[in-house]
């Protein structure tokens, strides 16, 4: 059985526990996320899969 995960959904699913737990590192939580998607966007995002 392979499963095959999205980074993007991924990253997003964690921000939001985090967000949800430590409503104070919203900021920080909301820049990382920035960051790591427009490099997953500069760096072919497609190609970027977990197993």
């Amino acid at each position: 059985m392979n499963v095959t995960l999205s980074l993007g959904p991924l990253v997003s699913l964690i921000a939001g526990i985090l967000i949800l737990m430590v409503p104070r590192l919203l900021n920080y939580i909301v820049a990382i996320y920035l960051i790591i998607i427009g490099l997953i966007g500069l760096f072919g995002g497609s190609n970027l899969r977990i197993l």
